[in-house]
């Protein structure tokens, strides 16, 4: 027990709670004199000795119960005992119907299984959960791990599994009862991965150093970062500009004279007896034009308004920028940037247009785009797309995506998600990237950084 609140009061200073070393002496103290055993005596000890005032007794509820409530499993059933055989032989061969993996999903759930200890330290892997610290991305995480697992193809299942064992002869009443202990499987197996990922959170934040060094700032994945980390990225942002601007602009320096012009030069030269004395270059426009989309998305949130930051930043070396931001439609934020500070221009697309879970939607932003601003684009446009390609089973309009890249000089993708979730659940992202000239995956800002010199290279 004192290791536990060891970490919960280091828990709680990480989530910015002022806690000095008396007042955890007296936290201490106060648990030795009145004990453990009555819970809400325990949890008034702490609170009363380690939170000071109203605004840390949010942090304080809410990491309590994830360090000092018991988190037994949640209970499964196991339908197999419940089935004649007849039965169990109609839903194996129904079963035989569906995909590996979704086939084995429902079987985890027949059986009632819990995912082991194992699946889940993968799963969190896989979706930056080993890295999160802040609590609020509790239920994001959770959504990403629920997308990796295919929930929402296991609900489309569950449904054709009633229909195939009607058509096969089995009792309404059993196929209603095999569905309805199949969705609470599936709702407790949500319940494991709620608690899963707010131990996690929990842990990672007992773990946190009082202050990470900017080096590992900047390689920390967006989907990692807290409000604190972001405010300490948002001054890197025009360090990091500056060093791009100057070796952009070495780079199109060199470049100003263009490509050599073999005709021109011999037509020069006609009066030397064709011997190439002056060199004739073709000339061209160095500073590309851009229309950058970004999905501000409560996933995409910190990325999209870094990269906006960055393209500002650079507003020098691109000769013209439209700007549009989007979750369920699309925003002309240009306007948004003329005349004011860029991170005050950020704040205010992003105050504009606020965050939600699962209402993001491409397909109709590129209709709102392939309506109103197609004139934007040209034979010189670089068009770049900031997002993760999720579209919450929307439509994806990739017609439109096409068509828009036809008509630009370049087409580029810039994505956080790790490319192994590309596909998975909602995510149209490998039916949009063989339309790209380039797709980059970008999950830091260092690499955001990286990204921004590639699609600015002539």
């Amino acid at each position: 027990m004192e290791e536990r609140i060891i970490r919960f009061i280091a828990a709680l200073r990480a989530a910015g709670v002022r806690i000095s070393l008396a007042e955890s002496s007296d936290a201490f103290r106060a648990v030795d004199n009145l004990g453990i055993k009555d819970r809400e005596t325990f949890r008034l000890s702490l609170q009363s000795t380690l939170v000071k005032d109203a605004s840390s007794l949010p942090a304080f509820e809410e990491l309590f119960p994830i360090f000092f409530s018991s988190y037994d499993s949640p209970p499964m059933t196991d339908l197999s005992h419940d089935l004649t055989p007849e039965d169990a032989e109609m839903l194996a061969q129904t079963l035989r119907k569906f995909n590996q993996d979704l086939r084995r999903m429902l079987e985890k759930l027949l059986k009632g299984e819990q995912l082991s200890q194992e699946e889940l330290e993968r799963l969190g892997k896989l979706v930056g959960l080993n890295h999160s610290i802040e609590m609020r991305q509790r239920n994001w995480m959770v959504q990403r791990m629920k997308r990796a697992l295919r929930f929402k193809e296991i609900q489309e299942a569950l449904q054709e599994l009633s229909e195939l064992l009607t058509q096969m002869g089995m009792n309404k009443e059993k196929i209603n009862q095999i569905q309805n202990l199949l969705q609470a499987n599936q709702q407790a197996l949500e319940q494991q991965l709620q608690q899963f990922a707010g131990q996690r959170i929990a842990e990672n934040l007992s773990k946190r150093p009082a202050e990470e060094n900017i080096e590992g700032l900047l390689n920390k994945s967006f989907s990692s970062l807290s409000d604190r980390d972001m405010e300490r990225l948002r001054k890197e942002v025009q360090r990091l500009a500056a060093v791009l601007r100057t070796r952009i602009a070495l780079r199109q320096k060199r470049a100003k004279n263009g490509q050599l012009d073999a005709k021109a030069t011999l037509r020069a030269n006609l009066k030397h007896g064709a011997v190439p004395l002056e060199l004739k270059h073709r000339q061209h426009d160095l500073k590309p034009k851009m229309v950058v989309i970004c999905d501000v998305s409560t996933s995409m949130r910190f990325c999209s308004e870094l990269m906006l930051s960055l393209i500002y930043a650079l507003q020098d070396l691109i000769n013209k920028t439209s700007a549009f931001a989007f979750i369920d439609h699309l925003e002309y934020i240009s306007p948004d940037f003329a005349g004011r500070e860029v991170r005050e221009a950020v704040r205010q697309v992003l105050d504009r247009l606020p965050p939600g879970y699962y209402n993001t939607d491409l397909g109709s932003s590129l209709e709102d785009f392939s309506r109103d601003h197609l004139d934007t684009l040209d034979s010189r446009t670089i068009f770049l797309i900031v997002g993760d390609g999720r579209n919450n089973y929307n439509e994806p309009r990739v017609d439109l995506f096409n068509t828009i890249g036809r008509r630009s000089r370049r087409t580029i993708w810039l994505n956080p998600e790790a490319p192994v979730l590309w596909g998975t659940g909602d995510s149209d992202m490998l039916k949009y990237a063989p339309k790209c000239d380039i797709v980059l995956h970008a999950s830091t800002l260092v690499e955001l950084s990286a990204a921004v010199d590639k699609l600015l290279q002539a």
